[in-house]
């Protein structure tokens, strides 16, 4: 489940899931309908693959908008659909850590969807960035996720 809600000048994206996969994939399409205002349009013809990894699950999610949002900007591709797959590895520094942390999380997604086609698909946000500002991730007491996302429109 996601919702969009008003940040001042910007739009803010809230997510829940059931597991991390299930949050990154509802914020996934969460960007999608801040891109276009008909997603339901968005057909799954063309496949993507991104794979990233962060220390924290925020960044974690940072970065896979950013991804996406990439896609979209440099190549028009509307991305809908996720299968996202995560891996933890305890004790395994990254390249360039990002905090303290001592453990790695991996996704690998395919991705589906579509170049933006104006005769069908209705673009509604202009949306410039992903921010840190105000992004949480967090796992609730029972198992499940939320997070919260600021963009730049």
């Amino acid at each position: 489940m996601f919702e969009l809600f008003d940040h001042t000048a910007d739009l803010g994206l809230r997510v829940k899931g059931a597991t991390l996969e299930e949050l990154l994939a509802e914020a996934g399409r969460g960007l999608l309908t801040m891109l276009v205002a008909n997603p339901d349009a968005v057909r799954a013809g063309q496949s993507r693959t991104i794979e990233l990894s962060a220390t924290e699950p925020s960044y974690l999610l940072f970065d896979w908008l950013s991804e996406l949002l990439y896609a979209f900007e440099s190549e028009k591709l509307l991305l809908a659909q996720f299968k996202i797959e995560l891996r933890r590895r305890e004790g395994e520094a990254p390249a360039e850590p990002l905090s303290g942390s001592d453990s790695v999380w991996s996704l690998s997604a395919t991705c589906r969807g579509e170049s933006m086609d104006p005769t069908r698909h209705t673009m509604d946000h202009e949306v410039k960035a992903i921010t840190y500002h105000g992004l949480t991730v967090r796992q609730n007491y029972d198992g499940t996720w939320e997070a919260e996302v600021i963009v730049d429109i």
